[in-house]
């Protein structure tokens, strides 16, 4: 559950993190609706930008289940290798299953993308509804840089200030998202924009209570240690009621935003 004792944006817990997608390991996908969606878009996003890739070393970041795992084995017959890392050891097992007889073509990384050691040089790194966990965006932009070829693509997707809006807005509690302008600027640094979209999702669901039994299925509630009292619950259910009430029920607000980028050099070599 969500403390309600805080007003501020919340600095990610990679530590409970961790254990709140191990807990919503088997209910992840089925209730990841506009995970789904954002995947399918970040796909179609690159594809218009960047037509005709054809990666043989792929790094996707923050695999989860593997729900876009799946879909880039099946959007790129070209990999000779698929890197996966995610701070969830046991998604290895998740991500092998969907791999089925392209096993052998994947490696796991298990721990924090922003401290791990990266094995290789890639031609693309691509990942959905991940980033906005990690504590140095920029920090972390300069690091891929490092690590994708002259010509490779960094596609990923992430959430921006009205994600969840409905729960700050009753709580006071959320992440510090990024607007698209300001993504646009951390990636500008050294990359060539090839593509920055933003789209709204709106879910919507019986009662409160059933947004939060959706957040905790899907792991989404990690920015809070302390579960609430049953008068928590009860305030919260009211003022979410009250507020967000509509003729489907009550709704909840998702923000995607997405980039396509290529590494840019300086004439002296390397950024970064």
């Amino acid at each position: 559950m969500y403390d309600v004792t805080r007003s501020i944006p919340m600095i990610p817990d990679k530590k409970l993190i961790k254990l709140r997608f191990e807990q919503a390991a088997a209910t992840y996908e089925q209730q990841a609706t506009v995970q789904h969606r954002v995947a399918d878009r970040l796909l179609g996003l690159l594809n218009d930008s960047a037509p005709g890739v054809t990666p043989e070393q792929i790094l996707e970041i923050g695999c989860c289940t593997g729900l876009l795992t799946e879909k880039v084995l099946e959007r790129y017959p070209s990999i000779q290798q698929l890197t996966v890392s995610d701070l969830v050891a046991a998604f290895e097992q998740c991500v092998c299953r969907k791999a089925g007889l392209r096993v052998d073509n994947i490696t796991f990384l298990a721990g924090d993308i922003e401290t791990i050691r990266l094995p290789a040089r890639y031609d693309l790194i691509i990942s959905s509804s991940t980033l906005h966990w990690v504590h140095d965006l920029p920090a972390l932009c300069a690091k891929l840089h490092r690590h994708l070829q002259p010509q490779g693509t960094l596609a990923f997707s992430l959430y921006g200030k009205d994600n969840l809006a409905e729960i700050r807005a009753v709580t006071g509690v959320g992440l510090a998202y990024r607007n698209l302008d300001q993504l646009r600027t951390v990636v500008a640094e050294r990359f060539d924009i090839l593509a920055a979209e933003e789209t709204r999702e709106t879910l919507w669901y019986p009662d409160p209570i059933a947004v939060l039994q959706h957040l905790r299925a899907t792991g989404v509630n990690s920015i809070g240690q302390r579960p609430w009292t049953r008068r928590q619950v009860n305030a919260f259910s009211h003022a979410y009621r009250d507020r967000f009430s509509g003729q489907q029920g009550v709704r909840l607000t998702y923000h995607p935003m997405f980039i396509v980028a290529r590494p840019r050099y300086q004439a002296e070599g390397r950024i970064g």
